[in-house]
């Protein structure tokens, strides 16, 4: 599948195993993808990303990340339901922070499920890619297909990123990137079309 890559969607996959470890996760997540794509300049998807307003937000969308990763990479939908039960996992993070520092239920990965295939070959087995980062390469085939398109670009990442339930989907929503708006942007629909 990624000989299908071009080279900004290999950029991405390389710059989401960066992000793993400089945020000292185990495994790449999906998260980590959404911050590479965040760091392109000059792709479709940056492009998306400029037209939707999200460039200029991008501190805004690494908080929303960086608090997720605090909340042990519960959503905050997650959240709710849990405090739909009666659970309240702020309470919960500062508690568990209080007893063995801040950042003790940071996700990052515990190394359950770790592939050795095509991805830990691209990347030298530096960071073994999570169950979720992989479905999301996946997601991002399919999505390109669906477009007929015979190259998975970084704005097939992208879509596949809204496309998905979890956090980085969540984020994006709440910076008003939706699969939806995304899809105006990248293919038509009344606004502007990348190129």
């Amino acid at each position: 599948m990624f000989e299908r890559f071009t080279k900004d969607a290999r950029a991405v996959v390389l710059g989401a195993v960066d992000h793993a470890e400089r945020l000292h996760a185990e495994t790449v997540e999906e998260q980590h993808v959404l911050l590479a794509l965040l760091d392109r300049e000059a792709s479709r998807a940056s492009f998306a990303l400029m037209a939707l307003g999200l460039a200029e937000r991008k501190e805004s969308v690494e908080q929303a990340l960086a608090e997720a990763r605090r909340r042990g990479g519960l959503s905050r939908a997650d959240a709710d339901a849990l405090s739909g039960l009666g659970i309240d996992v702020s309470e919960i993070v500062s508690r568990v922070e209080e007893a063995h520092g801040e950042g003790a239920l940071r996700a990052g990965g515990t190394g359950a499920g770790r592939g050795r295939g095509w991805l830990s070959g691209l990347v030298g087995g530096h960071r073994p890619f999570a169950q979720g980062a992989k479905d999301l390469l996946t997601e991002s085939l399919r999505m390109a297909l669906a477009q007929r398109d015979r190259y998975i670009g970084d704005e097939h990442l992208l879509l596949a990123l809204t496309a998905r339930p979890g956090v980085p989907a969540e984020v994006l929503a709440d910076h008003g990137v939706t699969y939806e708006s995304l899809r105006r942007v990248l293919y038509g629909g009344g606004e502007a079309k990348a190129g």
